[in-house]
């Protein structure tokens, strides 16, 4: 089998390779990233990309129908990953989540690729009221990173061909990672806790939101490279999470709470209305992937950002100001005249460069 991960050295990516190697050992795994973050490292173990067979560094609004001959599955996890890089940076969001996944996509499915997993989103949703929402109730999306997925969605579901297209609605990521993110909002509250004692959450608490856990999303992509269109049909939406994972805001920051000792919470009764508030029903993807469920609890995710946050001796308390915040890096390379608004290298960056195994390894 020969697999494709674009956007491989995100917050996401090291979690993906890293089941995917271990699942599939003789499997041959390639990574395809422009390397914006890929020294926003937070382990000590050394290059996630040291489980690759070959890390092609470039953009993926370049990649060709020829780059695609060969691969049985294409993971597309590439992305201008969050609400506030969406709206800095609106027009390059659009072009690369939705209009270089769908041209990936075309040119896949001309090269035969088997399997085409899309990470998707359950923001999509917005701000939903009511019961938990099914994949066919209608989305409204808020931001420019949700409409992005949604265009996406609905690009690939006009794709012909043989090509067995997943769309992985996502609940909230997260979790420890070889390279960790803090502006996902329980990443935030341990961030929080750990560097200033208190959890202040910038709205009234109540807002939904359903979570999972780098490893589980990793376990769903697994699924998704490998499963037949009998299962679930040739082009597939479903929400990926579990039931009992939908939490309000104030839950989130309580359970993060109980873990710090003596960590405080307040929230801000006054703050305007949060734009993403949804619960989502995950009982397809049960269904359809019993043996993919979600396995990592909420104690479980927060104990693992302690422990890697606390190896890394983390005590910013200015974080929200850090690299660790992937608008910050962006802005940093662009004052550096490393990046152009448009997000493409000008000077001091790899372009089209393949490094091999052995070479990461040595």
């Amino acid at each position: 089998m020969k697999i494709l991960v674009t956007g491989n050295m995100g917050y996401v990516g090291p979690a993906v390779v890293r089941r995917l190697r271990a699942r599939y050992p003789d499997a041959v795994i390639h990574g395809y990233d422009s390397g914006f973050f890929a020294h926003c490292l937070t382990t000590q173990e050394g290059m996630p990309e040291r489980r690759l067979d070959c890390q092609i560094f470039d953009d993926v609004r370049n990649v060709r129908r020829s780059d695609l001959d060969g691969y049985d599955a294409v993971i597309l996890l590439a992305a201008i990953s969050n609400d506030p890089m969406g709206e800095r940076f609106s027009a390059v969001t659009r072009a690369v989540n939705q209009d270089a996944a769908v041209s990936i996509a075309r040119a896949a499915s001309a090269a035969g690729v088997r399997n085409l997993v899309f990470a998707s989103s359950c923001s999509v949703y917005g701000v939903a009221d009511g019961p938990p929402r099914r994949e066919e109730d209608p989305v409204d999306p808020r931001t420019a990173y949700a409409a992005s997925k949604v265009g996406t969605e609905q690009a690939l579901s006009a794709l012909d061909g043989d090509m067995t297209i997943t769309c992985l609605r996502f609940a909230t990521a997260c979790g420890m990672s070889d390279r960790l993110r803090l502006d996902l909002v329980l990443n935030d509250f341990v961030a929080s806790a750990l560097s200033k004692g208190r959890i202040e959450i910038l709205s009234d608490g109540t807002p939904w939101r359903p979570m999972i856990d780098t490893a589980d999303m990793a376990r769903a992509i697994d699924w998704a490279a490998t499963r037949p269109a009998e299962n679930g049909g040739r082009y597939l939406i479903v929400n990926v999470g579990a039931n009992e994972a939908n939490y309000r805001v104030r839950d989130l920051a309580e359970a993060v709470a109980a873990a710090v000792p003596g960590c405080t919470v307040s929230l801000n009764r006054e703050a305007p209305v949060d734009s993403r508030s949804y619960r989502v029903d995950f009982s397809r993807y049960a269904e359809l992937a019993p043996d993919h469920l979600p396995q990592v609890s909420l104690a479980t995710s927060v104990q693992e950002l302690i422990a890697g946050l606390s190896n890394l001796g983390f005590a910013d308390r200015d974080f929200r100001s850090s690299g660790l915040i992937r608008l910050q890096t962006l802005k940093q390379l662009i004052a550096e005249g490393q990046l152009s608004e448009d997000l493409t290298w000008t000077r001091g960056a790899p372009r089209s460069i393949a490094i091999r195994r052995e070479e990461v390894e040595a």
